[in-house]
């Protein structure tokens, strides 16, 4: 590469707005003349986040399979068929919503081992303001459990820049309380406010990723035993499903109603989702036409991003849930709404294609720079 690229990372919790301010970003630098090469991340294959992404237009490559931090070199893979195929100026990368530790595992080591190719953005971190209100107790309602807390707490505590997201769900007292606590508990991060959803905020935040340079200091202690166990405990659930009626039906309505549906079991069940969400691509439509909802919180309304202009009478559901529970019941879940959802709507039929439910193994890093 005779041009360094800009390797920009967005971290954040289970649900707190990366994808779509990837995407916004992506957008962003696209209108000003620059490539832009996308690399999502998760512990499994299927992703709702490649397939929103892919449907913007954006070359997005998919880590599967474990954290940034344990696919090291995958990750440099990934950038390596980037460049290749369309030689991009910019690199964002998403990573897990459960991973931590990325400046010791993959900023640090890859300006060590890369500095030729990549600069290196600071580390941006989003957090959703309602969850984060109840993680530090400014407000009562449904969190984690303590070591999934801990994940939480120390994606905070790495960042260059913490991002409280979402910043229209919460009055202006509620972000300056909030901004002052994240101040206060985290002293060596800038603390600044966006909506990507509305679009507002964002310009200083894409400023300072293309033209700040990451901090430079000592990596934080990590205790990989909790961490291990707080990853432990959450569900993982990727599943594709083939939807196929007799006659045309409505897919957003279809989505809207199989979220609340599966929400209600989970939330009788006692059970804290951490982030729920799922793509519909019809057969019948145009290329990279999709329908998408997106649930957050267990009391959160599920809410529909993307939508279709018309009905459609089949195509394929990727559905990913994330959340504090057995992940044998949170498939089960799944498995009953689509019988009961499909049910709902007159010569529907849906078919489990694949599925793959689990819990995160124990992270080994391939690198760690002290």
């Amino acid at each position: 590469m005779s041009q360094r690229a800009r390797y920009i990372m967005i971290g954040g919790f289970l649900g707190a707005g990366k994808t779509t301010t990837v995407g916004r970003l992506a957008r962003h630098l696209t209108d000003q003349g620059l490539k832009v090469g996308l690399i999502t991340n998760d512990q499994a294959g299927g992703l709702v986040d490649t397939k929103l992404l892919r449907g913007q237009g954006y070359a997005t490559e998919e880590i599967a399979g474990g954290c940034f931090c344990c696919r090291f070199n995958t990750l440099v893979d990934a950038a390596s068929k980037l460049t290749n195929a369309s030689k991009p100026d910019v690199f964002i990368a998403e990573p897990v919503g459960s991973c931590t530790d990325l400046v010791a595992t993959v900023t640090y080591p890859l300006r060590r081992m890369y500095g030729d190719a990549f600069t290196i953005a600071p580390l941006s971190v989003l957090v959703d303001p309602i969850r984060a209100r109840r993680v530090f107790g400014l407000d009562d309602g449904g969190t984690f459990s303590t070591k999934v807390a801990y994940i939480f707490k120390k994606q905070l505590e790495e960042a260059d820049i913490i991002v409280i997201s979402k910043s229209d769900l919460i009055d202006d007292a509620q972000r300056e309380e909030l901004q002052a606590v994240l101040t206060k508990e985290f002293p060596l991060a800038k603390v600044v406010s966006a909506s990507p959803r509305q679009e507002t905020g964002l310009e200083e935040l894409f400023g300072s990723l293309m033209t700040d340079e990451q901090a430079r200091r000592n990596p934080m202690a990590v205790d990989y035993e909790v961490y291990a166990d707080g990853e432990a405990l959450l569900g993982w659930l990727n599943a594709t499903v083939t939807l196929k009626s007799d006659d045309e039906f409505e897919a957003n309505e279809f989505l809207k109603k199989l979220a609340t549906n599966v929400q209600g079991r989970l939330q009788l069940a006692g059970v804290e989702i951490a982030h729920f969400k799922m793509t519909f691509s019809p057969d019948d439509g145009i290329a990279g036409e999709l329908a998408s909802i997106n649930l957050v919180r267990s009391d959160y309304v599920a809410e529909l991003g993307m939508e279709l202009d018309e009905p459609t009478t089949g195509g394929q559901l990727i559905v990913n849930l994330r959340a504090e529970a057995d992940p044998a019941s949170l498939m089960e879940a799944v498995k009953a709404g689509l019988d009961q959802t499909a049910a709902q709507f007159f010569g529907l039929h849906a078919t489990l294609d694949h599925e793959e439910h689990f819990r995160p193994g124990k992270p080994t890093p391939t690198h760690r720079d002290e």
